[in-house]
């Protein structure tokens, strides 16, 4: 019971994920000089996870997001900036 909901649990991670790389990158503003990162307020589920990076300016972003390459496909990193 425990292997079928992880493998659930997993497949739908890979599913935001895919959603969220397709979505975000277009409209979010990046960091210079990096094409995979953006500025933006990161929003996590109720695991803690991110999801999603709300588009806005550097003056007013909390976060750089990342997306990175994982063995379960495309996943989100949110690091808090500093100053």
């Amino acid at each position: 019971m425990k292997i079928r909901i992880a493998s659930l649990a997993a497949g739908v991670a890979l599913t935001v994920s895919a959603v969220v790389a397709a979505a975000a990158p277009a409209s979010a503003d990046p960091v210079p000089g990096s094409s995979t990162q953006f500025y933006a307020y990161c929003s996590v589920d109720l695991l803690g996870v991110p999801i999603a990076c709300a588009e806005t300016d550097k003056a007013h972003s909390s976060h750089i997001c990342q997306y990175l390459a994982t063995p379960l496909g495309l996943g989100l990193d949110c690091i808090q900036r500093s100053a």
